[in-house]
């Protein structure tokens, strides 16, 4: 009786002794302990031994390299033999095989110990083993998944690009093939989604969830808040500014209808639009359709001088043109760095590229009054390029910038918006245009004025409320309150040949 009654303590101290462990094991499966290295650190300590955990190739996977050299690693991963028990000079070694998800190569889980391997221990190392497969395959998995998001978060972008750029039939083709039909329209809008960096993976896929295949979702490479989206449903942007509205701290921002090939001008209004948003109760602006002065001038002479000004760019082979061109509005619109990350290329391609406009147009882009008259130019000339594919009649005579800024309607648009600047005391308007003479240099500003620079960049600062655009940011806020000035005769017309005849890129040349 004393006998069986030792044996069935000792029988129930191994089970307890076996759920002890077993359990602590386990524990490494729940969602918050899964991880390798946790697991063979466990293992060590569990046998009182060294462990290891390393694939076919012999790189390292987790613990400490503890395998003699002639042992038989090889047989194992390569499945002649699933474990192997041998002793080493007086150290015992226990190796199983780890099956890894194809094609990974399988992995051996070795562990070495002073003692010999009882039936605990060797217990433990199995079902370890059997853990540590799931554990592999479970992230093996997760990065297959990782990896499958990332490339196709690279192939929006890539699609993105190349509208950006005017390349509206390469985009099509490589959204087909993902996104059949999304692109099978000629206008879309383009939303701009800001939130805080840490939140961006989050949005984006909110983002993802309820614009479902109606756009095309993309982290801004320029801005790590941000999240561009292009659609040309409208249902996306409901959708959108619903998401907005139950976010706190996240804004949007919309364009304005546009062509494929005007990608690049919809984001530029889109990011307009945001900082409306930021101010608004419902976090959502959309761009708005204020009276642009273009649409004040008269088409015959803004045509007109468009392809004065744009002819020595006529020449150029079509795709470099088109490149150029891109390039040139998102590098009048933002930073040459941003630009760059917008389009996937250096900064210096993109300096390169507009240099090269620069020389082609004999002008300087740091003079923000060529800045300004180019981007219109460059605005003019997206919808004078669409005019004449559609078989529209051919452009008119060569114009001058004088007769570009002519007309009543126009010069009471410009007294308009810099009339608004008139109560105030400090005089605003004299301020921003002599700000704007040195080339939105507050240093120089200040020295002609005579007053500090913290003062002109405050009175610059007061005016964008009043005028309702943005003016410390380079872009189209800024260059309409420039050309307000030349309409009204604050600032002196820039100097624009429009073409240089000793310029191999030139259409007279050679």
């Amino acid at each position: 009786m004393a006998g069986r009654a030792d044996g069935t303590r000792q029988r129930e101290a191994g089970t307890g002794e076996h759920a002890d462990w077993a359990a602590e094991l386990l524990d490494h499966l729940r969602p918050a302990g899964r991880d390798v290295h946790r697991v063979v650190s466990w293992l060590a300590s569990a046998v009182h031994g060294t462990v290891s955990l390393q694939d076919g190739t012999g790189r390292l996977l987790a613990g400490t390299r503890a395998v003699p050299d002639d042992s038989p690693l090889a047989d194992i991963t390569s499945g002649r033999i699933a474990t192997a028990a041998l002793e080493d000079r007086g150290r015992h070694l226990r190796l199983v095989r780890v099956e890894r998800v194809h094609p990974a190569p399988a992995a051996v889980l070795a562990v070495t110990r002073e003692t010999p391997f009882d039936r605990r221990a060797s217990d433990i190392v199995t079902h370890t083993a059997q853990v540590l497969e799931l554990l592999l395959a479970g992230h093996e998995s997760t990065a297959a998944g990782h990896r499958l998001r990332r490339a196709t978060a690279d192939l929006r972008l890539a699609i993105l690009q190349l509208l950006m750029v005017e390349d509206t039939v390469s985009a099509r083709r490589v959204a087909a093939g993902l996104w059949p039909g999304l692109l099978d329209t000629d206008t879309a809008c383009v939303y701009v989604v800001e939130c805080g960096a840490g939140e961006r993976d989050r949005l984006t896929e909110e983002c993802l969830s309820v614009t479902g295949d109606l756009a095309l979702v993309v982290r801004c490479p320029a801005m790590d808040g941000h999240v561009i989206v292009l659609s040309p449903h409208d249902a996306a942007g409901q959708e959108l500014r619903a998401l907005v509205g139950r976010l706190p701290g996240v804004f949007l921002g919309g364009s304005a209808r546009q062509s494929l090939a005007r990608t690049a001008t919809a984001y530029g209004q889109a990011v307009s639009a945001l900082a409306v948003a930021r101010f608004r109760p419902q976090q959502a602006a959309v761009y708005a359709e204020r009276t642009r002065p273009e649409r004040l001038m008269d088409p015959a002479a803004l045509h007109g001088w468009t392809a004065r000004l744009l002819r020595p760019l006529d020449r150029l082979p079509h795709h470099t043109r088109a490149e150029l061109l891109a390039t040139t509005r998102l590098g009048l619109e933002f930073t040459a760095v941003n630009t760059a990350k917008i389009l996937g290329v250096s900064r210096n391609t993109v300096r390169a590229r507009m240099d090269r406009v620069e020389t082609l147009l004999r002008t300087d882009f740091g003079d923000l009054r060529v800045r300004a008259t180019v981007h219109l130019a460059l605005s003019a000339q997206a919808g004078l390029d669409q005019h004449g594919a559609e078989g529209g009649p051919a452009r008119p005579g060569p114009a001058s910038l004088t007769d570009v800024l002519a007309g009543p309607a126009l010069g009471a648009w410009a007294g308009d918006l810099l009339g608004r600047l008139e109560p105030d005391a400090r005089n605003l308007r004299r301020t921003l245009r002599t700000w704007i003479a040195a080339g939105g240099n507050a240093e120089r500003a200040a020295q002609t004025l005579g007053v500090h620079a913290q003062t002109v960049r405050e009175h610059v600062r007061s005016a964008e409320p009043v005028l309702e655009r943005q003016l410390l940011a380079a872009g189209s806020d800024l260059y309409e309150v420039v050309l307000a000035h030349l309409v009204a005769g604050d600032l002196a017309e820039p100097a624009l040949p429009g073409t240089k005849t000793d310029h191999p890129d030139s259409p007279v040349h050679g």
